[in-house]
């Protein structure tokens, strides 16, 4: 480990446990010069800045039917090193696991944040959130399913995320009797993945769902 730079693989496996790896790569403890706050600061705003144009890069060549998505064109996308990605996400099963999870989390930011006049409105504006989540997250899935499987817990997790976001929204929505009480968010949410599988244009889709929501309403 000369120059103080520890392999990628172990200084992620010690992070994980919870020593003080520097996202950079470097070991805090052999480093010999330490660094100045503000350059400590730059440092971190930096891998932050090179995190997010990956993240950015990969949802975006993930969501090209066209485009072979390997490792190298991410970094290529993305404008950083193969270091720096590999500093980043140490495999392509790390990089896929945390799109899933950037996908999970929006959408249920957007549960408590969404704003609409009724009850109803919210929790349909909601679902169509949901619905735009199924979307992106579909190609991610596919190819995160050829390194694990339906059991992995960053698919059972994020689905129970989800359903605790999304029940005070159909709990509220209920209690103002905007929509019907005959259907659990599990279903609803059910409904809209089958729809979002079915083959054709976005524009094709779009009105099944919107007849689908209609459908949800209290009569």
């Amino acid at each position: 480990m000369g120059g103080g730079v520890w392999n990628v693989r172990v200084a992620l496996a010690w992070k994980r446990r919870g020593y003080p790896v520097d996202i950079t790569g470097e070991d805090p403890h052999l480093s010999k010069t330490p660094r100045a706050p503000g350059q400590a600061s730059a440092t971190r705003a930096d891998a932050v800045r090179n995190r997010e144009r990956i993240m950015h890069a990969a949802r975006e060549a993930f969501a090209d039917p066209k485009a072979e998505v390997s490792m190298a064109e991410i970094a290529r996308r993305s404008g950083v090193g193969s270091a720096t990605l590999y500093r980043n996400f140490a495999t392509r099963r790390d990089l896929l696991e945390a799109l899933l999870v950037d996908e999970v989390e929006l959408v249920c930011t957007a549960a408590s944040t969404i704003d609409a006049d009724t009850t109803g409105a919210r929790l349909t504006a909601w679902l169509h959130r949901f619905f735009q989540y199924v979307t992106n997250k579909r190609p991610v899935a596919v190819e995160l399913l050829q390194h694990t499987d339906r059991d992995s817990p960053v698919f059972g997790a994020s689905r129970d995320r989800v359903l605790a976001a999304g029940e005070p929204l159909l709990r509220a929505a209920r209690d103002a009797q905007d929509v019907r009480a005959d259907v659990s968010l599990d279903q609803i949410l059910d409904m809209i993945v089958a729809i979002a599988k079915i083959p054709g244009r976005p524009d094709y889709r779009q009105p099944i769902l919107d007849t689908a929501l209609a459908g949800l309403r209290h009569v």
